[in-house]
C-alpha cells in the first residue's frame, strides 16, 4: 500500500492531547492475552528484551502507555467496533487490555520497575464478553512483569511517581504518546498540577523512541510477518484463479478476504484495493464497486494482518487472462525496476538510494512506451516505506538498512489517458548476507501470472 503524505506535524499532534477529553477513565472492560489467536502469544523472553531496550534509552524518566480506547457498538458504528490493541502496548505487553496501563520507571542509579495495571474481573461484565484475564500470576506468566496491579490503583499510583519527591520524573522526563487514547484527561490533568506546584515536569514525546525498537524487528516478529505474508500470497493466487471479465471488484476483495480469515488472519492490514481499468490510476482507491471489463487490468494491493502483523503486496493482472502486447511492455518496465531495487537491498543502504536506483532504472529502459520522455514522470509515488504492526510503519526514512528491517519495494506506473495502472509490491527483510523477498510466493512475472490465470476455475 502507498505510504501517503504525513498531513500533520507532530507537534499538533501534541495538541491534539491536550484537547482530547474522554467519558471515562477506566472503561468497565475486561482483558485478554492473544492466546486465542492463530499467532499464539508473544513469547515472554522477547517481551522483556523489548522492555529492557526501552528502559535502557530512557535515562532517568518515567514512559506511560495506556491501552487503545474501546469503541462504543452504541455510539460508534457497529461494523467498526473491534477492539485492537495500540501497536506499542502490545509490542511491549503482548495483550488485548482495554482500561490497562503500562508503566515502566527507569533510573539511572537504582532498579529500573515496569507495572502492568489491568481491570479487576467484572462478573456482569464477562456474563458478555466470557471469563477474561485479570491482575495475577497468569498475566505475570504472560507478560513477565512482575509488578502486576489492579487498574483502580493506577490513578493514585501513576501521579505518585510523576509528582513525587522521588520521582525520576523530578530530574528527567516524563515519556508519553500523543495519540489520543484512553486516559488522556487524566495525563493532561497531571501535568496541569503538576505545572502548579512551581516544578513542571519535562514532557518528551515516547513515540519515536518506541519507533527505533520497533524497526528493527525481533525473530517473533518476523515469523509473524512471515505468516502474514504467506496468507496474503495464497489470497492473490485464489483471486487470479477468479478474474475474468463480468466480475465485479467486491466479488475479487471476497475471495481475497475470505482466504485472509480461512487461514487464520485476524483482519486486513488495511482497506483492500482491487483497482480495475481506470480505477487503477487513483492510487487509494478502495470502494470496489465497478465491474470489471474484457482487456483490462486490476491492481490488487492487499494485505492481511497476522497477530497484530501486516502484509503489503500488489500484483497487476490482465482481466481476461492474458497481457496485450502493451500492457505486457509496460509491465515488464516496472517489474524490471523493481528487481533492479530489490538487488539493490543490503545492510548500510537506505530507503532514498533505493529509490534513486528504481528510477534511473526505469528512465533508462524507458524507450518509447511513455512517449519521447522516460516514464518516470508516470511513477507518481514513493518507492519503499516500512513493514510491521502498521502497515506503513514506525520509524525514521533516514535510517540506513539494518538486519532485520522490514520494506515494501513497489514501483508503479500510472496513465490516466489511457485508464492504464500498474504497481508491483513485494515485502523485503533485510538480512546480513543481503535480502529476503518473503513474497516471493506470490506470481510476479507475466508468465507465471498468465499460467495460474489459464487454470481459473470455472
Amino acid at each position: 500500500m502507498l505510504r501517503p503524505p504525513r498531513s500533520m506535524a507532530r507537534g499538533r499532534l501534541f495538541a491534539l492531547l491536550r484537547v482530547t477529553l474522554f467519558a471515562c477513565l477506566f472503561p468497565a472492560t475486561s482483558i485478554q492475552a492473544q492466546v486465542g489467536s492463530p499467532a499464539g502469544p508473544v513469547p515472554v523472553a522477547q517481551l522483556e528484551a523489548r522492555r529492557r531496550a526501552l528502559l535502557d534509552r530512557l535515562g532517568n524518566a518515567v514512559a506511560i502507555l495506556p491501552s487503545a480506547e474501546v469503541k462504543s457498538i452504541e455510539g460508534d458504528y457497529p461494523q467498526d467496533s473491534h477492539y485492537r490493541e495500540d501497536n506499542d502496548f502490545f509490542y511491549l505487553t503482548g495483550l488485548e487490555a482495554p482500561g490497562s496501563w503500562l508503566v515502566l520507571v527507569a533510573r539511572k542509579s537504582g532498579r529500573d520497575q515496569a507495572i502492568l495495571y489491568l481491570p479487576a474481573s467484572d462478573s456482569t461484565m464477562e456474563k458478555w464478553t466470557g471469563p477474561r484475564l485479570g491482575p495475577g500470576a497468569e498475566a505475570r506468566r504472560l507478560t513477565g512483569i512482575t509488578g502486576v496491579r489492579p487498574a483502580g490503583k493506577a490513578e493514585t499510583e501513576i501521579s505518585e511517581l510523576v509528582l513525587g519527591a522521588g520521582s525520576p520524573s523530578r530530574t528527567g522526563a516524563v515519556y508519553l504518546s500523543p495519540k489520543p487514547q484512553q486516559g488522556s484527561e487524566f495525563l493532561l490533568g497531571l501535568l496541569l498540577r503538576d505545572g502548579k506546584r512551581n516544578r513542571p515536569t519535562k514532557v518528551e514525546d515516547l513515540d519515536p523512541v518506541i519507533a527505533r525498537l520497533r524497526l528493527v524487528k525481533d525473530p517473533d516478529e518476523i515469523s509473524r510477518l512471515r505468516r502474514a505474508i504467506e496468507i496474503t500470497a495464497e489470497a492473490l493466487k485464489e483471486s487470479m484463479r477468479v478474474a475474468r471479465p463480468g466480475v465485479w471488484e467486491y466479488q475479487l476483495e471476497a475471495v481475497i478476504e475470505y482466504t485472509f480469515r480461512r487461514n487464520g488472519a485476524e483482519r486486513v492490514g488495511f482497506p483492500s484495493i482491487v483497482a480495475s481499468g481506470p480505477n487503477a490510476v487513483t492510487l487509494h482507491y478502495d470502494e470496489n464497486r465497478r465491474q470489471m471489463q474484457a482487456g483490462e487490468l486490476v491492481v490488487e494491493d492487499v494485505g492481511a494482518e497476522f497477530g497484530y502483523y501486516s502484509a503489503d503486496m500488489t500484483r497487476t493482472v490482465p482481466i481476461s487472462g492474458r497481457f496485450t502486447p502493451r500492457q505486457r511492455a509496460l509491465y515488464d518496465l516496472v517489474l524490471g525496476t523493481q528487481q533492479a531495487a530489490i538487488d539493490s537491498v543490503r545492510p548500510g543502504t537506505d530507503l532514498a538510494a533505493l529509490n534513486r536506483i528504481a528510477r534511473t532504472y526505469m528512465r533508462d529502459h524507458s524507450g518509447d512506451l511513455c512517449g519521447s520522455d522516460s516514464c518516470v514522470p508516470y511513477f507518481t509515488h514513493g518507492l519503499s516505506h516500512w513493514l510491521g504492526m502498521d502497515v506503513h510503519d514506525v520509524g525514521s526514512f533516514g535510517a540506513p538498512l539494518e538486519p532485520g528491517m522490514v520494506l515494501t519495494v513497489e514501483p508503479g506506473i500510472y496513465l490516466p489517458s489511457e485508464g492504464v495502472g500498474l504497481r508491483i509490491e513485494d515485502d523485503v527483510l533485510v538480512t546480513s548476507g543481503g535480502h529476503e523477498v518473503l513474497s516471493r510466493a506470490a506470481p510476479r512475472s507475466a508468465e507465471e501470472i498468465e499460467q495460474i490465470m489459464a487454470h481459473r476455475v470455472p
